[in-house]
């Protein structure tokens, strides 16, 4: 193929051939082709985009998501009395919500749990249970088990002595009713106040 020789400029000199002007042709036209494909994606993405931004949120079938109740924490009491009556409560719920774990964090560890026998007056025959230990025993298996739906401490009395305390209480449990029959032990170490003791079975028969 004879190549004809192109315009010339100083110091350089096109050769140009009728086949390179073809091919260069149709390279060209494939460019230009390319673009534009690349520019048609870049324009329907680009839309499919903005539709997606304006379309309306669907509703679920299931209903609005239910909102999660904040837990609150139990209210600091303001004086000592309030904090020995609300371990006095405290004590009550967890028997009824059978909280093991939140009952252990009302006793000190030295604490004591007696059963009197409706014999105050006669303590040799009282049963005990010294310790965390045997005190979250008692709870399991001879408390729980009971399943009450009700501990209500009433006629509340507290002596408070410096960092100890005794209150003495009718508590309902169920069906049964102990009047004055609850006597409790409290001690205040580090900042709060412990449940050290609790003799209950108190009323004679």
């Amino acid at each position: 193929m004879k190549c004809t020789r192109g315009a010339r400029r100083p110091g350089i000199v096109f050769d140009v051939c009728p086949g390179s002007c073809y091919h260069l042709a149709m390279v060209l036209g494939m460019i230009h082709e390319a673009r534009l494909s690349m520019l048609g994606f870049l324009v329907a993405v680009a839309c499919f985009g903005l539709a997606a931004c304006g379309a309306p949120a669907t509703s679920s079938s299931l209903g609005p998501r239910p909102t999660t109740l904040a837990r609150t924490p139990t209210p600091q009491p303001a004086t000592d009395e309030e904090a020995i009556r609300q371990l006095i409560l405290l004590e009550g719920q967890g028997v009824v919500s059978q909280d093991i774990g939140g009952l252990m964090n009302l006793w000190s560890s030295e604490a004591v749990v007696a059963d009197a026998k409706h014999t105050p007056d006669n303590p040799n025959d009282d049963a005990r249970w010294r310790g965390r230990d045997a005190i979250r025993e008692r709870y399991v298996v001879l408390v729980f088990p009971g399943n009450p739906s009700l501990v209500s401490p009433t006629d509340v009395k507290i002596v408070i002595d410096g960092d100890k305390a005794t209150a003495t209480s009718t508590t309902q449990i169920g069906a049964e009713t102990s009047p004055g029959g609850d006597r409790w032990d409290f001690v205040k170490r580090d900042g709060r106040w412990w449940i050290t003791g609790l003799t209950y079975n108190l009323e004679p028969k």
